[in-house]
């Protein structure tokens, strides 16, 4: 009999080798969702699968359970050992390589046995792959190129993943009788789109109760390191966790270290020692006078610069920005928070490759407190995700129309419109000239060189229309590259033009990147926060644009979709 951990990896591999398949992304994630399941159950296992009693269990339905409980009693499952079988020989390593797709996979496997990654990148370098029928010299050169990403790589995981880690972890430290406060910190705290560890800070007069109560977990798999005050332990996904745990007064300075990445503590702890301060994990001394810091805030008051938010704790140039802003006081406003948005942008039903009805959006939005949500399904060039041909248009915009009438949140018409290797929009300018919106965005011939697509996106951004730059960069994090092209230029275009960008709250996104928002707001370019939300759970991705614009630095009054729904209107018109 298997344990619920190793079950839990069973039905993960089980997962990831239907979404490898090309089954249904739905089904797929179930496989996740119910190893998560296993891996946070406190009851008997045993007990519940003797009773059939595991679809009580949230996240488990009759399919999965009986796999479970296959697992459970015999150690093996039917329907794992058929996909492995059906699959190429190491199909789960290859896959992280990025350009790998599974009919590229099964080709070298039959025609040169290929079933590892050391052995794909031998055959490239000995100039075979370019003779396998359908490959040839740039697609071995481009597989060379995803193997070096391949080996490149560190053990990050997405934000979205850890945090699905991170916040039942939280919950159970915050629930242990000895913590008084507790938060999650690292870079998790800054929103960074990948997260190598878990960190967490908590405060209590007893570190040794609550660091018993953390490694009872049961997310915690084994415990790597154990001290007084800290913990290190290895997670059942495989993702390292620690926490440090600090007497309370010490716990704002504690979360403040732990915050910073150590470029920027680096630099703030130069800025202390030029007052005769020393900077560290239990906060500010002045030789053995330990000053006294009750909040972050205090801190940075005793080193004479202003506030610096969390997301924004990066480098040493966060420092200097800080400072420049205190210059400029009165003439800038708060980050961005999520409670200024106003309005879901960017939305999609199954008009095109939504999972859920314009109603179902509209209620979801309506129920998050939203004033508008605008409907911005594919338009035809995107045949791939069931774009809405002229044909189909009309019928959304009745539908619009209907769905008006039973809700109060105000629906916006509009599409994401695919940005044409021309630089012209897909739709004529008859069409486009009705919508409320319009979000331009590549999807197709993203591997032009810089050249082509600078020329391409500024022709777009130059269009007449007012457009929303959407995803800027098309990039997938850890999978896709973004695609080649001068962003400065493009920027320019922006800025010069009837348009804004768009921070992509979709967590594989989170595109454009920090970088590049800063630079657009040297220009005065105007933004939008979306979710590109494909179902009524993806709305709820709004924290992680945000997060992402507040890396940037973005301020409310910048964000077009903080604006009430008149302002918005009137701002993102098309014509």
């Amino acid at each position: 009999m298997l344990d619920k951990l190793d079950i839990a990896r069973a039905l993960r591999e089980t997962g990831t080798l239907l979404q490898i398949k090309g089954e249904n992304p739905f089904r797929a994630r179930a496989y996740e969702t119910g190893a998560e399941a296993l891996e946070q159950l406190t009851d008997d296992l045993g007990a519940l699968v003797r009773s059939k009693k595991l679809t009580g269990i949230k996240g488990i339905g009759p399919a999965l359970a009986a796999q479970i409980a296959e697992l459970y009693q015999t150690g093996r499952s039917g329907q794992l050992e058929e996909l492995r079988a059906e699959l190429p020989s190491g199909v789960l390593e290859l896959a992280q390589v990025p350009g790998m797709s599974l009919k590229r996979m099964k080709a070298l496997h039959e025609a040169l046995g290929i079933g590892s990654v050391e052995e794909l990148k031998r055959a490239c370098l000995a100039g075979k792959v370019r003779a396998v029928k359908g490959f040839g010299a740039k697609t071995e050169a481009s597989l060379l190129e995803g193997i070096a990403r391949y080996e490149a790589r560190d053990e990050r995981v997405l934000l979205v993943d850890a945090l699905e880690a991170a916040e039942p972890l939280l919950a159970h430290v915050r629930g242990c009788d000895a913590t008084e406060r507790a938060d999650l910190a690292g870079s998790i705290r800054r929103w960074e789109e990948t997260v190598a560890a878990i960190d967490l800070v908590a405060a209590a007069d007893d570190a040794a109760q609550v660091i018993d109560c953390f490694v009872r977990s049961p997310q915690v798999a084994e415990v790597e390191e154990r001290g007084d005050a800290r913990c290190r332990v290895r997670l059942s996904g495989g993702l390292r966790g620690e926490l440090l745990c600090v007497p309370p007064r010490d716990y704002a300075a504690a979360l403040h270290h732990r915050t910073g990445a150590p470029d920027y503590l680096s630099a703030l702890g130069s800025l202390a020692r030029e007052l005769g301060l020393t900077l560290d994990e239990r906060g500010l001394s002045r030789g053995k006078k330990r000053l006294s810091v009750k909040t972050e805030e205090d801190l940075y008051e005793h080193i004479g610069i202003p506030y610096i938010a969390p997301e924004l704790r990066e480098s040493a140039e966060d420092i200097i920005a800080a400072v420049e802003r205190a210059a400029r006081a009165g003439r800038e406003g708060e980050l961005v928070e999520e409670g200024d948005i106003q309005g879901m942008v960017h939305c999609h039903t199954v008009y095109s490759d939504g999972k859920n009805t314009v109603e179902e959006m509209a209620l979801e939005a309506e129920a998050m407190g939203m004033k508008y949500l605008t409907i911005t399904d594919h338009s035809p060039a995107a045949h791939y995700a069931n774009g809405v041909g002229l044909d189909r248009l009309k019928k959304q915009w009745d539908e619009i129309a209907r769905v008006q009438e039973r809700v109060s949140v105000k629906l916006l018409r509009g599409t994401e419109s695919d940005i044409l290797e021309s630089g012209k929009l897909d739709y004529p300018d008859a069409i486009l000239e009705q919508l409320d919106v319009i979000i331009a965005s590549i999807h197709s011939r993203m591997k032009m060189d810089a050249d082509q697509m600078t020329r391409r996106l500024v022709s777009a951004m130059r269009l007449p229309v007012f457009k929303i730059w959407g995803h800027a960069l098309g990039r997938l994090i850890q999978r896709r590259e973004p695609f080649a092209c001068r962003v400065e230029e493009v920027l320019d275009a922006v800025a010069e033009s009837r348009a804004a960008v768009e921070v992509n709250g979709d967590p594989y996104r989170l595109d454009m990147e920090p970088r590049w928002i800063k630079e657009a707001r040297k220009r005065g370019i105007r933004f939008v926060i979306s979710t590109d939300a494909h179902s009524t759970t993806a709305l709820h991705n709004l924290r992680f644009g945000v997060g992402t614009a507040r890396r940037g630095g973005l301020r409310r009054d910048e964000v077009l979709n903080a604006r009430g729904l008149a302002a918005f209107q009137k701002a993102v018109r098309p014509t």
